[in-house]
């Protein structure tokens, strides 16, 4: 089907939509945040302390925890209704932390701090329990994989499921008698493979990461150029972090995770779980009584395979997620592509996610056939090129075998999606998704509003090299945090609270162990 008729699908559904008589079923989904940041000292280096003990355990924490590194703090909210109130929690953590973070700082940025040697990364540690030395040797084997560096990289994801009650009426606007969660999950992977073919326009519209601290390329093939005697860069890049100098590596070029369904998914990630793959032989598996890598084989486990969005459930306890999504369906998904941004306190705003729901509904609503792999090559090449170049004039992309101006396209998604910011905008006068698409929309037709043309020119006023640059705005965002007044003290006192339950609870799941680790691991991977 080609892009025109796809086009004419999508213009019926809204048709359909507008005309049900509740169109505001589409408002009032459930949205997260979990936003990662390295611990740096004054000076702008990778903090060598152990996570904070007021923080709590980075086990079991469920809303102060560690990504990669044990000085790379993940910062979890709960899910609600509305913009406001996920940004205020947000707001409430990085209060908490700054309060225990003695005179470290939080890095402004996606990418990372100067650091001189791999081993300078310290690895995230858990404690002694079966599934904390899992999850720490799990990270020893994505530095043995891929290197340390790269998985200093922070980002923030955003979760998002539609309202249940959206469902049912969108089923009868499709036709079909089955709102079941298998007609669920079926059109959650309806919109992942419209993300898949859209979420180009996420790198250039929120981007932010076009420049890059020399250390992170030592020893390492590139193409960047340099800024300043520290700093490099592409001039029209919108996002390295999310190009193949970033997450997009090499290693997982050639790895293939389909979403034209939710068994070819689980089926396709299954596979990559238990395949043993020579390279990672060759590294060892061991050494010693000591772990390299839990296994050998093409991913360790699911979570590393790296992707722009993904379909989740929540797990049960030791339930690995593809059983998760096998058991019950899809939840909700996880869009993992946006750039921790140094011009917002906490990473991101709400416009931004104002605009993220927005486009969600629009990959929902637009006609979803199946990827071929001609289809995913361009989608592949797409992305790696907005990232590289997306603010070079005249750039063109592939859709539907032809090259089309990347603007025009950009154009077009954003006028398909005013109806769907006025549906979620009904009952609100100041119309906040409207405001968020329009602002989205200037920075089309003027590229300099882009967040990454800001870095650059903000680089190019102040004469700073990029570490300079993001080790300031550090120091302005820990300042704010800790000026705000008034503090919201409930929440404070509800996060020490936590914080010295899930101690408690490390301790607890820690002498519950029975059996080796060894056969914790079989168990796991055998289930």
């Amino acid at each position: 089907m080609s892009g025109t008729a796809r086009d004419i699908v999508f213009e019926k559904r809204l048709a359909a939509l507008l005309n049900s008589g509740a169109p505001e079923l589409l408002q009032g989904g459930r949205r997260g945040v979990e936003k990662e940041s390295l611990r740096v000292t004054p000076t702008g280096l990778l903090a060598q302390t152990p996570h904070p003990a007021a923080l709590g355990s980075a086990l079991a924490n469920e809303h102060i925890t560690t990504d990669y590194s044990e000085a790379l703090i993940e910062l979890v909210t709960p899910t609600f209704n509305t913009n406001w109130e996920l940004l205020q929690y947000l707001l409430d953590l990085h209060q908490f932390v700054y309060r225990h973070l003695d005179d470290e700082l939080l890095w402004a940025t996606s990418m990372p701090c100067r650091i001189d040697r791999d081993e300078d990364i310290p690895i995230a540690r858990y404690g002694r329990s079966h599934v904390g030395r899992m999850k720490s040797i799990y990270r020893e084997g994505l530095g043995v994989r891929y290197g340390r560096m790269m998985q200093a990289i922070s980002g923030v994801h955003f979760n998002y499921s539609f309202p249940s009650a959206f469902w049912p009426a969108y089923a009868e606007l499709l036709g079909s008698r089955d709102d079941s969660q298998a007609f669920i999950s079926a059109r959650y992977f309806d919109l992942l493979r419209n993300y898949r073919r859209h979420g180009w326009l996420v790198l250039y519209l929120f981007g932010v990461s076009p420049v890059v601290c020399k250390s992170f390329l030592r020893g390492r093939e590139h193409t960047l150029i340099d800024l300043t005697a520290h700093s490099a860069y592409e001039p029209y890049a919108t996002s390295l972090r999310m190009s193949d100098i970033g997450y997009r590596n090499r290693n997982q070029a050639e790895l293939t995770v389909s979403v034209n369904s939710l068994v070819e998914y689980v089926r396709d990630l299954g596979r990559a779980i238990s395949t043993p793959h020579a390279p990672y032989a060759a590294l060892g598996v061991r050494s010693g009584a000591d772990y390299r890598q839990l296994n050998a084989n093409v991913l360790q486990i699911e979570n590393e395979y790296y992707s722009f969005i993904r379909p989740k459930r929540v797990a049960r306890s030791g339930e690995r997620p593809t059983q998760a999504l096998a058991r019950a369906g899809v939840e909700y998904v996880e869009v993992r592509a946006l750039d921790v941004s140094a011009f917002d306190p906490v990473g991101v705003n709400q416009n931004k996610m104002r605009f993220l729901e927005a486009f969600l509904a629009l990959c929902l609503l637009k006609d979803s056939p199946p990827i071929a792999d001609h289809e995913q090559h361009a989608v592949d090449h797409n992305h790696l090129l907005v990232a590289h170049r997306g603010r070079e004039p005249g750039l063109t992309l592939w859709r539907d075998e032809r090259e089309v101006p990347m603007r025009e396209w950009a154009g077009t998604l954003l006028e398909e999606m005013g109806p769907l910011c006025e549906i979620l905008d009904r009952g609100d006068a100041a119309r906040p998704y409207s405001q968020a698409l329009a602002v989205q929309s200037a920075k089309i037709a003027d590229v300099a509003r882009t967040p990454s043309a800001r870095m650059l020119a903000e680089l190019a006023s102040t004469g700073e090299s990029f570490a300079q640059l993001a080790l300031r705005m550090s120091k302005l965002h820990k300042a704010y945090f800790l000026e705000m007044y008034p503090p919201n003290q409930a929440r404070l006192a509800e996060f020490a609270v936590e914080a010295q339950e899930s101690l408690e609870r490390q301790r607890t799941i820690e002498a519950a162990d029975r059996g080796t680790f060894e056969e914790y691991l079989a168990h796991y991977f055998a289930a």
